[in-house]
């Protein structure tokens, strides 16, 4: 076990966890920032994505002991009440069905907004394709990533 402290959604917070334990973990059962997702635990599903200094990172394979001092955004940290481009947008397109991949997609879109603020479609489905939606609600994403790059 070893002590970490950590920069997350501006706050800082330490915590003892094994060295090789993946972030999504400790964000999830040691500090209790339950709104990123386990989906495949192989960073394939994009379920478990957040911003490891700013750029969309997958939680589930990434040690603890590699953050260092890197600054980590949830979703919990992405806005203080739900009003983020992206979260509103996903909220206007009516997005989300069962939910369960949103967080990540969100994530991934801001991620992608923030790095490009006016992207081509293909800019958007080449991003966004890395993160599986069981739903199949691909079109809604894709169309409420274009609705948040107009209110940018």
């Amino acid at each position: 076990m070893a002590l970490f402290k950590l920069q997350i959604n501006g706050k800082s917070y330490q915590t003892e966890a094994e060295a090789d334990t993946p972030l999504l973990w400790v964000l999830r059962d040691n500090l209790g920032l339950v709104g990123t997702k386990y989906g495949c635990g192989i960073a394939q599903c994009g379920a478990c994505t957040v911003h490891l200094n700013g750029e969309a990172t997958r939680s589930c394979t990434l040690p603890v002991s590699a953050i260092g001092t890197s600054k980590v955004t949830t979703i919990e940290g992405l806005s203080k009440n739900g009003d983020h481009p992206v979260q509103k947008a996903w909220d206007e397109v009516d997005v989300a069905q069962c939910g369960y991949c949103q967080a990540g997609q969100i994530m991934t879109a801001a991620a992608l907004l923030k790095r490009k603020p006016k992207p081509t479609d293909a800019e958007i489905e080449a991003t966004m394709s890395g993160n599986l939606c069981r739903c199949g609600t691909y079109h809604r994403i894709k169309e409420a990533v274009k609705v948040a790059a107009k209110t940018k």
